[in-house]
């Protein structure tokens, strides 16, 4: 309670935090405004089922900022720019061209920005139309036609990019990362959601059993928390030391100090991405299922259903794999060795014990490669945890905040500390002084 006091305190204290913040505030009205404004041609009354049936559906809702389980103007929210900004990273590693933007500092981020933006108008569109599709296999449009179809993608498209622009101004003008200050305020709209379903959880069982999960729900939560916190501050510090030089009559040199490797280098990127290959099958399936029944293709439809429901071990199994195949994987991709070899080697910088070149480089590969054995097993419970507990306790897996919303919103109310405690130190630098 004291860090809570302390944090408002160093708000308070300083007007470039204050403004941040009231500008931040200001874009997330702007934002629960237009996920009031309604779509048409939708019927609203039936959505809930919907997205207790679809994974996909669910984790886009918190993407959207919680628009889409309203299906408003701005329901597909950011998640087109997140999809595609994973895929420019991965390209990086294909195209030369593109990694050596992410060499040329500002202006090279600038450039890899603007692909991505122009990358996320035809994953809107295709994310427009599946949401669309799903809606059409659940007989929620109330209209069909060409017409009808091409107007909802449309209006999902331009949503998405009204959405975008609101949190670019965040990033620009507010606290924190604009993407992830979105993310976090549709887990905070969720809340009520959340709260009304264990309420519900409570009262369903005679007997206090209701009761029981609840409390188990309750202590897990808090348990994914703490581990959340600490999985998301642990560091790895690898000691480096420069080499004394000689320049003129002065010895130049020989600090000491450490290089820092998260162990959570990747984020949820992994189950972003591990959600979307999931949620492909339940949606050919559901399509599937609308042929004639006792076809062959129908059949398909209803093995693919009831293979990847969510209550099915073989989704469960499945979908721990593909998370820690994922984040294993990405994390010794996104950190290039090499480069940061070549960097401590022209640096004059060696790691103690380790020879400078293709040994360090072996030596950071195989921190790598442990770190993120961790991390993809801590990533993939995290992802499954609301499936296991769902097997438990019956009801479980259809709560709105699970485990991956969990460590969203720790991940980013911890970075909105560190810029508080960093924009602190920096207005406050004499007294750090004295």
């Amino acid at each position: 309670m004291q860090k809570v006091k302390l944090f408002f305190s160093k708000v308070m204290a300083s007007d470039e935090l204050k403004r941040k913040f009231g500008f931040t505030l200001l874009i997330f009205v702007c934002a629960r405004f237009l996920a009031n404004v309604p779509l048409p041609f939708i019927n609203t009354a039936a959505l809930s089922s919907m997205f207790q049936q679809y994974e996909f559906l669910s984790f886009l809702n918190i993407v959207a900022g919680g628009t889409l389980a309203s299906l408003s103007l701005v329901a597909v929210g950011i998640s087109p720019y997140i999809t595609a900004s994973i895929i420019i990273q991965l390209l990086t590693f294909i195209w030369p061209s593109l990694k050596q933007l992410q060499k040329d500092g500002e202006k090279g981020r600038l450039k890899l920005n603007q692909y991505t933006r122009l990358l996320s108008l035809p994953v809107a569109i295709v994310q427009s139309f599946s949401i669309i599709a799903i809606l059409r296999s659940s007989n929620l449009l109330t209209a069909e036609g060409l017409g009808v179809t091409a107007t909802l993608i449309f209006f999902l498209t331009v949503g998405s990019f009204m959405m975008l622009w609101l949190s670019e101004l965040i990033g620009a003008y507010g606290i924190g990362n604009g993407t992830s200050m979105m993310m976090l305020l549709g887990i905070v709209s969720q809340l009520p959601t959340t709260f009304a379903q264990f309420d519900s959880l409570a009262s369903s069982d005679l007997g206090g059993t209701g009761w029981f999960k609840v409390v188990i729900l309750f202590l897990s939560v808090l348990a994914v928390v703490a581990v959340v916190v600490l999985m998301d501050q642990s560091v790895r510090k690898v000691p480096i030391q420069y080499a004394r030089r000689i320049q003129g009559n002065r010895q130049i040199g020989g600090q000491t100090t450490f290089f820092p490797i998260k162990l959570n280098a990747v984020g949820v990127m992994p189950i972003i991405f591990a959600v979307t290959i999931m949620s492909i099958p339940s949606f050919v399936g559901s399509l599937l299922t609308q042929l004639e029944a006792g076809s062959t293709w129908y059949n398909v439809g209803r093995f693919l259903t009831e293979t990847f429901s969510r209550t099915s071990p073989w989704y469960i199994c499945i979908y721990f794999a593909i998370v820690f195949i994922f984040s294993y994987f990405s994390a010794l991709l996104f950190f290039d060795t090499q480069d940061i070899s070549d960097e401590l080697k022209k640096s004059g910088a060696f790691i103690p014990g380790i020879r400078p070149g293709q040994h360090t480089q072996k030596f950071l590969e195989t921190v790598m490669k442990r770190l993120t054995f961790v991390d993809g097993i801590f990533l993939s419970c995290i992802a499954v945890l609301p499936f296991i507990l769902g097997l438990f306790l019956p009801g479980a897996e259809s709560i709105s905040i699970g485990g991956t919303s969990l460590l969203i919103a720790v991940s980013v109310l911890l970075e909105i500390n560190k810029t508080v405690e960093g924009t602190a130190v920096e207005q406050n630098y004499d007294q750090y002084l004295d």
